[in-house]
């Protein structure tokens, strides 16, 4: 476990999806915190996934422990319910039962998202295989986590999506992928209140990610890399003034910090 003096010493986290982007950028603040952090995703330096980019779990890892804590990199297939099933018993293992924080960030979706074609011209499988990413990955990462939160009676949950509105998301697949990350986070948060767990979901709002920023190669299977200028006109992003993050149904002007304790979390 971590020795360090943070807020969150001494705390154990799984930030699943945790290679690049918002999940790489909560698996530092984490570690900032002080806590211990098992890193998961598809790409290391033992193989690329089929977004065939060159970040690794194990730099986000280095990148855990250069911030304060201890970065764990543990590459896992969140669509595989075994290889899940085997990280959460090595974590259980490794930290006496103890998990603390899970941080459902999996995504991966860019290259599947198809933003100029109503659903009835979509190509259905893409479609599917998107939710499948950005969907059902959570739904098994949770399955397998969450009896080690309920266990201690203590923790956290955290689903990362996009916008905190009914709104629609420009294009069908990715509009229902990341309403449905939202309806996860209300699900888990009543099923999970009588044990003393908390559930949020989390919106970053604009983010320079290093798929955004340096977009390379996206994989060789269907769609084609997300280029701001390709977006209907109501979902480009400019870069704007930082604004806290906010959850999922927070009331206005009321900015939610993942830093901040949560009630039952000790």
């Amino acid at each position: 476990m971590t020795t360090g003096t943070g807020p969150l010493a001494g705390k154990v986290a799984l930030v699943a999806g945790g290679t690049r982007g918002g999940g790489r950028g909560i698996a530092v603040e984490l570690g900032a915190a002080g806590a211990t952090v098992y890193v998961t995703g598809r790409s290391s330096t033992g193989g690329r996934s089929d977004l065939d980019r060159p970040e690794t779990i194990e730099q986000t890892a280095e990148q855990v422990t250069a911030a304060g804590g201890r970065g764990i990199p543990a590459r896992t297939d969140r669509s595989s319910p075994d290889e899940v099933r085997a990280l959460v018993d090595k974590i259980a293992a490794e930290q006496d039962g103890r998990l603390d924080i899970l941080v459902n960030s999996v995504w991966g979706g860019d290259p599947l998202t198809d933003w100029e074609h109503p659903l009835w011209e979509q190509d259905l499988e893409t479609g599917l295989r998107l939710l499948r990413q950005a969907v059902e990955t959570h739904v098994i990462t949770s399955r397998f986590a969450l009896p080690l939160l309920v266990a201690r009676r203590s923790g956290l949950v955290v689903e990362v999506t996009d916008g905190n509105t009914a709104r629609y998301r420009g294009t069908f697949f990715y509009d229902l992928a990341k309403s449905a990350v939202i309806r996860l986070a209300v699900a888990q948060a009543a099923e999970l209140k009588p044990h003393g767990v908390a559930a949020v979901a989390i919106t970053p709002g604009f983010l320079r990610s290093e798929t955004r920023c340096n977009p390379g190669r996206q994989g060789q299977g269907q769609g084609t890399a997300v280029e701001s200028r390709r977006l209907p006109t109501p979902l480009r992003r400019r870069p704007r003034r930082r604004r806290p993050g906010r959850a999922a149904g927070a009331a206005p002007g009321r900015p939610v910090s993942t830093s901040h304790p949560q009630p039952g979390f000790q």
